[in-house]
């Protein structure tokens, strides 16, 4: 994937110019003009309580696929976990909330076929795993 198409893809899903820029490895104001030609309104985020979403972002990597990569901590089980002012948390928690805006119910997992993809768009909590099941029936 070439550095304009994971920019755009990133702008698409709703990051900061700064938070991109880092991933990417561009300057923020590459990432800006680009936002700007493609007509997107800049985002403004607040901070939530415990983390920074930037926090989270800045510990991702797009991979092929539309998949994120986790590059920052994994606790011992071998689950990505980003420590907040309030603890430890999953990564997938955090990206479901980022996704969302509501607290996940029970586990949060990747949904798609990467595993731990941490992209906010991949992680389904319990509910969501129950619907999808009833719907298609449990996976094989």
């Amino acid at each position: 994937m070439n550095t304009r198409t994971a920019i755009e893809e990133l702008l698409h899903a709703g990051h900061g110019n700064k938070a991109i820029a880092k991933q990417v490895h561009v300057r923020h104001q590459t990432v800006a003009a680009i936002r700007a030609e493609l007509g997107l309104p800049n985002i403004v985020r607040p901070s939530r309580a415990g983390y920074s979403e930037d926090a989270f972002w800045q510990r991702t990597q797009p991979v092929d696929g539309g998949h994120l990569n986790w590059t920052g901590h994994y606790n011992s089980t071998g689950v990505p976990c980003l420590r907040t002012t309030d603890g430890m948390h999953t990564a997938y928690r955090i990206a479901f909330r980022i996704r969302w805006r509501r607290d996940p119910v029970g586990p949060v997992k990747p949904g798609c076929s990467m595993d731990r993809c941490v992209h906010p768009d991949h992680v389904e909590d319990q509910p969501m795993r129950q619907q999808y099941e009833a719907i298609f029936g449990a996976a094989a």
